[in-house]
């Protein structure tokens, strides 16, 4: 049931990712493909929360955590950018009976990235990126029981846009999915039912050179 809820998730999301790309390709449609100049360097700092997409691990509750995300990216030509993202989120974790908190996860994801910006629409800037990379996985325990989880593979799917303000500075909204699935050892020995998979609401601003 939990594997079933991400993956209508993830299909909602590719969804309304290329609903909201074909919306904007169509208006800009008398402009010339793509939403960036070539050789372009930007620079990005968002923060927002992200809540789990399912339950962490069976009979336990998350807190939907703070999530910062640095990203640099360098256009190749109008409408193809690759570079690099890191984020880091936190969640508490607890066990619902009895109630008691176990302590607090962080993930730190190195992410390589690519991404596309179709069009652009005024001050308006849309875009759909990806990014393979790792999750560094860390437990803080607030009890005697040590929990270890594992890195993991990442995989990131995020879309978004950038508003304008001129020619070196834009606002920026970014929404993504995260996977983060792994397991954990420690006492009790290993524990495979351990998915710390997210999705992030990002806002925050970027710089274009």
């Amino acid at each position: 049931m939990r594997g079933q809820w991400v993956k209508e998730l993830v299909a909602t999301v590719l969804f309304i990712v290329l609903l909201s790309l074909f919306h904007f390709s169509t208006t800009a449609s008398a402009q010339e493909f793509g939403g960036i100049e070539a050789g372009r360097v930007v620079l990005g700092f968002r923060a927002g929360f992200s809540p789990l997409t399912q339950q962490l691990s069976e009979g336990t509750s998350t807190s939907i955590g703070p999530l910062v995300n640095f990203q640099a990216m360098y256009s190749l030509n109008t409408w193809l950018l690759v570079g690099m993202m890191l984020e880091w989120e936190r969640h508490g974790v607890s066990v619902e009976q009895p109630d008691m908190d176990l302590g607090h996860q962080d993930t730190v994801s190195v992410l390589p990235t690519i991404e596309i910006r179709p069009a652009r629409s005024g001050p308006l800037s849309p875009y759909v990126n990806m990014s393979f990379g790792v999750n560094v996985n860390s437990f803080g325990e607030e009890t005697a029981v040590r929990i270890s989880p594992s890195n993991t593979f990442a995989w990131r799917l995020g879309w978004g846009t950038d508003y304008q303000l001129n020619e070196r500075f834009a606002l920026n909204m970014e929404w993504a999915y995260k996977r983060n699935d792994g397991h954990t050892t420690g006492t009790g020995g290993r524990n495979n039912d351990w998915n710390a998979s997210s999705f992030g609401f990002l806002f925050g601003g970027k710089m274009f050179f």
